[in-house]
């Protein structure tokens, strides 16, 4: 049995050192001998060719990350944002927001669809066949609008929002309102007691025990519901009062209405509602405080019935007979369906613009983008959309700002 020995490379270059230069002496055992490969030789050509096999980029690699792309229309839009390097004002911003992306272009798209239903006339529609003889006059065709149904959720007249939703009612700026019982309820307590900030991670039992409720960051202090039960007990007596006496048939929007006459108070959405006649239905309004106090007093002085029959034929006769109608819905659930169902009954809204967090893997109207509406018939499929995927309270009040805050 013979030892391994070192098997020296070279060996002859290593006895006779060129000047100036730095041998590198490499030893090798039995097994590492058969890898080595000497200078000139066929094999380290062979060696060669193979480094510059596996230098090469796979054919497939590089088709499959140097595709070439096909070019762009001539009339595509650019990304883009503000420039501040400039001097620049919120209104240049806010126009700049369709070329940002994500969901500011999502907003400057609803600036524009909303504009779009602000400056529609039946006059820019050429007169069909089949055109009723009234509205074949210009000067009639001319003064013929978009109506522009407005949907909310509570939460949002218990925000900041409501002091918005007011200035568009007070101008009559829409045409059609739709919200829930907390909706109507939480705009009545405002002018009777005011509503606070706070914050989100307040504990919910020692709120209880000050009789404090927590909307999001907001609180109501729970004596404001006793002072709306103060107000609105003594309207709801007079209310079956007049059904009993006169036969009144009271549906949720007459009912409304009349509140928005008794609050007297130009601070209230419904109190403009009432004087400019625009009509608020609110399907859900036993749904809240309202709900509780005609509990009550259904006890006490109990008689009162409210027709839903009738909302729902002027409701969706609202749409029905309207040349042109849009939709702009804050949030989701009732109030988003109510509207669009309403617009079924023409084959769907011209317009819509949706503002809401709601997301649509879970099925949920609430979450469902314009597309889901289309295919029931409550949009139109030449109509102009877009769901902005936010918090309203981040994006409205921009969204005002670059359309009904201005003169068309």
């Amino acid at each position: 049995m013979t030892d391994k020995k070192p098997f020296l490379v070279n060996s002859d270059l290593a006895k006779k050192p060129k000047a100036k230069e730095k041998e590198t002496v490499l030893l090798l055992d039995a097994k590492e001998r058969e890898t080595v490969v000497l200078p000139g030789s066929v094999t380290q050509g062979k060696g060669k060719e193979k480094e510059k096999e596996k230098a090469m980029v796979p054919e497939s690699a590089t088709q499959a990350v140097l595709v070439h792309s096909t070019p762009m229309s001539e009339d595509a839009v650019t990304v883009i944002g503000p420039d501040f390097n400039q001097k620049i004002t919120c209104d240049q911003i806010l126009r700049s927001y369709e070329r940002i992306g994500f969901q500011a272009t999502s907003v400057g798209k609803a600036i524009k669809i909303i504009n779009q239903m602000r400056k529609w006339r039946l006059s820019d529609d050429p007169i069909s066949p089949d055109e009723k003889d009234d509205l074949k006059d210009p000067l009639i065709r001319s003064t013929i609008k978009c109506k522009i149904f407005f949907g909310y959720t509570s939460n949002l007249v218990s925000s900041g929002l409501r002091e918005i939703f007011r200035y568009l009612v007070q101008h009559s700026l829409v045409d059609v309102i739709v919200t829930t019982a907390g909706g109507i309820e939480e705009d009545f307590i405002k002018c009777l007691a005011s509503t606070y900030l706070g914050e989100f991670h307040l504990p919910g039992a020692e709120l209880r025990k000050k009789g404090l409720n927590r909307i999001g960051n907001l609180i109501v202090p729970n004596d404001n519901y006793c002072k709306f039960e103060d107000w609105f007990v003594p309207i709801l007596d007079q209310l079956l009062k007049e059904q009993k006496d006169e036969g009144t048939v009271w549906s949720p929007s007459k009912i409304i209405d009349r509140l928005g006459k008794e609050i007297n108070n130009p601070e209230s959405i419904y109190y403009w509602a009432h004087k400019n006649k625009i009509p608020v239905y609110c399907p859900a309004i036993t749904d809240g405080s309202i709900g509780d106090m005609m509990y009550f007093h259904s006890f006490k002085n109990p008689g009162l019935v409210v027709d839903l029959v009738s909302d729902i034929r002027s409701m969706n006769d609202q749409a029905v007979f309207a040349e042109k109608t849009g939709m702009i819905i804050l949030g989701g659930g009732v109030i988003k369906h109510h509207i669009c169902n309403a617009n079924l009954m023409r084959n769907g809204a011209d317009y819509a613009v949706y503002i809401n967090t709601g997301h649509e893997f879970d099925g949920s109207d609430s979450g469902a983008r314009p597309d889901e509406a289309v295919s029931w018939g409550k949009i139109k499929m030449t109509a102009e959309s877009i769901k902005v995927h936010s918090d309203a309270t981040i994006v409205f009040p921009l969204i005002v700002a670059e359309t009904f805050a201005k003169k068309i």
